[in-house]
């Protein structure tokens, strides 16, 4: 088993005012050589962006890039035409391929939205775009949630991406959770989103964040409560 370990405090970060953004990789002004990917696991960037204040109309391409929001409301439109408002418990996702423009906002005028976007490398350049918005399955104690999935190993509430990758959210009390990767050759990365838990005799703690490859199975344990993601990616 190989193991990386960032924690919460050695993120960079970003205050520009209207965003506070925390960057677990290498992301605009912050840059770690150590620390540019896990795999195809791009970014992960933690951001809060104040009412009425947004990222306004700008490109990307040949990127898989996943918005979560965890609180408020992101309104979204792009250069295909979709215009949408994203909510806690759904789930956006722009196949970036041969070039796309975009803009996020907060929706609300004076509540700040909080989201995590995640980019992830595709499995092939220029892909054609492609927007999907979906309203994920109701979360259950210490039983994992598909987020995410490779195009064709999903359901209804599973959105889909260009590459062999897994999104899951893990609301863990006190209990333990084998993990078994879906593929050989992937890592997973566990990100702690609220709570302590340990990783392979690990402890994290709220926003931690730990690679592991090489190893099949994993084990997850908390003697409390743990909200956690679990993005499982090609390493190479």
């Amino acid at each position: 088993m190989k193991k990386v370990i960032h924690r919460a405090g050695t993120r960079g970060h970003s205050d520009h005012g209207w965003l506070d953004s925390y960057h677990t990789f290498s992301f605009a002004d912050y840059h770690d050589p150590e620390r540019i990917h896990f795999g195809a696991l791009r970014v992960l960037n933690d951001d809060t962006v104040a009412g009425g204040e947004g990222f306004g109309a700008h490109p990307h391409d040949n990127m898989e890039i996943v918005s979560i929001p965890l609180e408020g409301e992101l309104r979204h439109q792009d250069s295909m035409g979709h215009t949408s408002v994203l909510r806690t418990g759904e789930i956006q996702v722009m196949t970036a391929g041969t070039g796309i423009i975009h803009s996020e906002f907060n929706n609300s005028p004076n509540r700040p939205v909080k989201f995590l976007q995640i980019w992830i490398f595709p499995d092939q350049h220029g892909l054609p775009t492609r927007y999907e918005e979906i309203t994920l399955a109701p979360a259950r104690t210490n039983e994992l949630r598909t987020l995410v999935a490779p195009e064709g190993n999903g359901s209804e509430h599973t959105a889909w991406i260009h590459q062999s990758a897994w999104f899951h959210t893990l609301d863990l009390e006190r209990n333990t959770y084998e993990y078994a990767m879906r593929r050989e050759g992937n890592g997973l990365y566990v990100f702690v989103l609220e709570g302590d838990v340990t990783v392979e005799n690990e402890k994290l703690a709220s926003r931690d964040g730990m690679g592991i490859w090489e190893q099949n199975d994993i084990t997850l344990h908390t003697d409390g409560k743990a909200s956690l993601l679990l993005i499982e990616v090609p390493m190479r």
